[in-house]
């Protein structure tokens, strides 16, 4: 069996100083995709998940203390991709590829569009670029698991108050509907294939009013496959008790790699 577990941190040095290596060494998974790493390389621990078994790979943002993704991984990949090749979000550090044979793991960090309206349509453009770079990238990289925070809720299950929030960034209509297309497309939430109408499972709560404690949260962190993949798929799973971050983990375990 094969863990993967998508991780945003929300820092990786505050996550570290809350006990994310103890944590690791624990559960062990086999890769750990993270997104909002907001570290460059050599602010990194590295040689604390060495000792792990770890190779661990990042994407920073060009910008100190922001955005980036990185992947930790107990098998050696045969190639890594740093980028979609798009200047405006590469520099932002939200997309990293890991190759293992024919089967490939990316760690992607979706913009958040909760700072106003230029970021919301940055947002919007980025998952028409996001999604044509990947219905390209499936035609040559047939085995597709897309982890990540996507910072959307994609329907009114994954959210503890849809109707309050019918306008707010991630669960606007738009954002639901892109979710929906690129479902269509061929993608699967791997949670949803394992718990279709399971309510009040989410991935992020906010820090304000006790959200995480009343379980207020959402659900925008997925281990998305391409159709290939679905057979190899042998669970998936969120881990809400895990705490260094204002997400949490969700996992998906395949049957062999």
């Amino acid at each position: 069996m094969i863990k993967i577990i998508t991780y945003n941190v929300n820092g990786l040095r505050s996550a570290l100083s809350k006990g994310f290596t103890d944590w690791l060494a624990e559960e062990l998974p086999d890769i750990v995709c993270l997104q909002e790493t907001k570290a460059q390389p050599d602010q990194i621990p590295t040689l604390e998940f060495e000792a792990l078994g770890y190779r661990s790979f990042f994407f920073s943002a060009e910008k100190k203390g922001y955005s980036g993704v990185a992947i930790l991984t107990r098998i050696t990949p045969d190639h890594l991709e740093y980028g979609m090749g798009m200047q405006e979000y590469d520099r932002e550090g939200r997309f990293l590829r890991a190759d293992y044979g024919d089967l490939s793991i990316v760690s992607v960090y979706h913009p958040s569009g909760t700072t106003g309206e230029e970021r919301q349509a940055f947002k919007m453009k980025w998952l028409e670029d996001f999604r044509h770079y990947v219905m390209k990238l499936s035609k040559t990289r047939k085995k597709l698991i897309l982890c990540g925070d996507y910072n959307i809720c994609h329907r009114p299950i994954d959210i503890h108050d849809p109707v309050r929030n019918a306008n707010s960034s991630g669960f606007l209509p738009e954002e639901r509907e892109w979710m929906s297309l690129f479902l269509e497309s061929g993608f699967t939430d791997t949670f949803r294939y394992f718990h279709p109408e399971e309510p009040h499972q989410y991935t992020w709560w906010s820090f304000r009013a006790n959200a995480r404690n009343n379980n207020k949260g959402w659900r925008i962190d997925y281990c998305m496959v391409s159709p290939e993949v679905i057979p190899l798929l042998k669970d998936a799973y969120i881990l809400p008790q895990v705490k260094h971050s204002d997400h949490c983990p969700a996992v998906v375990e395949l049957k062999v790699l």
